[in-house]
């Protein structure tokens, strides 16, 4: 069936393809073969953009990036990428690759191109008009290339079918410090859809800044407690000699 390309729907296959721990384990024992794919095209639907949808990916992301020479490519990216939080992550900035085209064909072309060049570990992508069949053009392209093709998508496609092989939907849930989202296998090989489950993305980042400010604070704290002490037996001395004593 392999051969044909089909596959069953009732048993994850855990010997697919080549996998990539997502760095979750509850997000890692839903997906096939124990974490994100290697090659193949992946479909990330979010209900709005920031919510850490890149995130989610950047465990994946880091270890491609430090496990090959090969460019982690990103096509048209909506916002300029923060290489101080992508560095944090763990990502290696000298393999990150940012392309921009101006028209649709140069877009859909560079982005075939990139993901059968054999020069791209993964590819991430903002696609906003593209079509079932040029999915599929994707979908060979990625195996050609062996390459994991990330096409990010609003979450209004999701009652849509896509020939994308894996279909994750995010929805997000923020708090102060972390970011708490909400995941579902939409489709996946050898598996109906999953339950949704929450993963909670930690701003590493942040963290280490209110790290860092509550050292500082803490070292500033004990100076003032230092000078206070030292100027103690001096006042007390100042004191004595004013009264006689």
């Amino acid at each position: 069936m392999r051969e044909t390309g089909l596959w069953k729907a009732s048993k994850i296959d855990n010997e697919y393809r080549q996998t990539v721990s997502s760095g979750f384990e509850i997000l890692d024992k839903e997906l096939p073969g124990l974490g994100w794919p290697q090659s193949g095209v992946t479909e990330v639907l979010y209900d709005r953009t920031g919510i850490g949808e890149l995130k989610l990916m950047m465990p994946a992301i880091s270890r491609l990036s430090r496990s090959q020479s090969r460019w982690i490519a990103l096509i048209n990216p909506p916002h300029i990428p923060y290489a101080p939080a992508l560095e944090q992550e763990g990502v290696d900035l000298d393999r990150l690759l940012i392309i921009t085209q101006k028209t649709l064909g140069d877009y859909l072309w560079a982005l075939e191109k990139s993901i059968s060049s054999k020069s791209c570990r993964a590819v991430i992508a903002w696609p906003n008009q593209i079509k079932d069949a040029q999915v599929r053009r994707l979908q060979v392209a990625s195996r050609e290339g062996n390459c994991w093709t990330i096409l990010l998508r609003s979450e209004r496609l999701a009652s849509r079918t896509s020939p994308a092989e894996l279909r994750v939907r995010l929805r997000s849930c923020r708090s102060a410090e972390s970011t708490n989202m909400r995941v579902k296998i939409l489709k996946r090989h050898g598996g109906w859809q999953s339950p949704e489950f929450k993963i909670t993305l930690l701003d590493k980042l942040h963290q280490k800044r209110r790290t860092l400010t509550r050292k500082k604070t803490i070292l500033i704290s004990e100076e003032a407690n230092k000078k206070k002490l030292s100027l103690t037996p001096i006042n007390i001395s100042a004191t004595h000699q004013s009264s006689g004593i």
